[in-house]
């Protein structure tokens, strides 16, 4: 789904502002869930093979951020290992959509093998979502900020949908006072719709022309 798409701008967004800020006003945690689900659905929307990969990876990086936090409090060698491990596992996912074929093209030209180049379609927005998990267990590593103990705002972090597909690529830090608790005022809605409109003009009037 594009945001310039007319799915988004006439039925998905208008949905999710509407039960987000009327059904859902007095709700806090409510209003986490329902930006989860509908965030997934946006993704599986365009990807819906993949869905199954980005939850996968919000699971195992919510017990890496856990087990990190524990671990660097008592033992930093530990710690170091499984941050370690993280990198490693969010990198090779990466790595593996991203430049699988790439790699055993080469192989094959420098060295006297004919391997079986794997076709692997590379899943929309996982660049993205991948280097903000990394921020986020390399903060709780860090000590900037603790672990997240409730997965559904994790996973809301991880998959937000305003940013999931085209970045740009929030650390945890910035937003997590925002995922605990959120304000609405006329002030930022007017602010909101503002940036909104100027960068979708932008998108539609120049950048798409050009």
């Amino acid at each position: 789904m594009l945001f310039s798409s007319s799915v988004f701008l006439f039925l998905f967004l208008p949905l999710v502002l509407i039960i987000y800020y009327l059904a859902l006003r007095r709700w806090r945690q409510g209003q986490n869930v329902f930006l989860l689900l509908a965030s997934l659905g946006f993704y599986a929307w365009g990807e819906p093979r993949y869905i199954v990969l980005m939850l996968c990876s919000i699971v195992v990086n919510y017990f890496f951020g856990l087990i990190i936090e524990k671990l660097r409090r008592r033992r930093k060698f530990s710690g170091r290992l499984l941050l370690c491990a993280a990198v490693i596992f969010n990198i090779g996912l990466l790595g593996y959509y991203k430049y699988a074929g790439f790699l055993v093209q080469n192989l094959n030209r420098v060295l006297p093998v004919s391997l079986d180049v794997p076709q692997v379609a590379l899943p929309i927005g996982i660049s993205f979502y991948t280097f903000q998990i990394l921020s986020y267990v390399i903060d709780v590593y860090r000590g900037n900020v603790p672990a997240q103990r409730n997965i559904l705002s994790l996973g809301l972090y991880i998959s937000f949908f305003p940013q999931l597909i085209a970045g740009p690529i929030v650390r945890y830090i910035d937003i997590e006072d925002q995922i605990r608790h959120r304000s609405m005022s006329m002030d930022k809605v007017y602010d909101g719709i503002r940036s909104f409109v100027a960068g979708f003009s932008k998108k539609i009037i120049i950048a798409d022309q050009l």
